[in-house]
């Protein structure tokens, strides 16, 4: 999945057709200008930021109502991202309203909806999981609630159910340890060389950053064992 921001239009790269254009409505001044964007667009798979609470400008202009008939008119429209989700109550109008051609993307900012992300995950009405990690706030929010910077590493193990994966592999290789049937012995070697055993809850997950806060970002995701295809 190749995602470019709406500001790559200002320098006229070439992006092969199948790149997923991603608009954030913060930076749309007006569903006229929406519209224009959506038709030079029109070949590519779109993806619409919907910055909800935000509170750092520029601030977005648009409710879902107001976007209604552009979801419904535009197929090429896949994605839409919610921002501030910390719980499955904050993704229920959309759920409700928005076509189920669109896949739900919850954006994750704060500590809390890393506590809450399983029954995030679970709410997500398509059957594709996609999940938008914010570095920048979720640190800063960390931050706020009076909590040390090191704790970062302990949500990134947390969203990724790093525990319960780690203890799958222990208990897997548990099972084989005292067995000298070649097959057993196999299977132990293939295990040695996992970090963890079992799948993430998403599908993806799609980071918010750049440069040396991307770099952390994805050393936590490598260190939790996440398969680089979901990134």
């Amino acid at each position: 999945m190749l995602i470019i921001s709406q500001n790559a239009s200002n320098y006229n790269i070439p992006f092969p057709d199948e790149t997923i254009y991603r608009i954030n409505l913060a930076w749309v001044n007006s569903i006229q200008e929406l519209e224009e964007l959506l038709n030079k667009h029109q070949n590519q798979p779109i993806f619409l930021d919907l910055p909800k609470g935000r509170i750092k400008p520029p601030n977005n202009k648009y409710t879902l109502e107001d976007l209604f008939t552009i979801l419904n008119s535009h197929t090429n429209i896949k994605y839409f991202a919610v921002s501030n989700v910390n719980s499955p109550e904050d993704l229920s109008l959309y759920a409700k309203v928005i076509p189920n051609k669109i896949t739900i993307v919850p954006k994750i900012e704060s500590p809390s909806a890393v506590l809450n992300i399983d029954n995030i995950i679970n709410s997500i009405p398509s059957a594709e999981k996609i999940i938008m990690l914010d570095h920048d706030d979720l640190y800063s929010n960390l931050i706020k609630n009076n909590e040390p910077s090191t704790k970062f590493t302990e949500y990134i193990e947390k969203l990724t159910n790093y525990t319960q994966r780690k203890r799958n592999l222990e208990l897997r290789k548990k099972i084989f340890e005292d067995k000298e049937d070649e097959e057993s012995i196999k299977e132990l070697e293939r295990l040695e060389q996992l970090y963890t055993l079992g799948e993430v809850n998403f599908d993806s997950v799609i980071i918010i950053d750049f440069g040396n806060n991307l770099k952390s970002v994805l050393a936590s995701l490598v260190y939790t064992d996440v398969n680089q295809q979901k990134v």
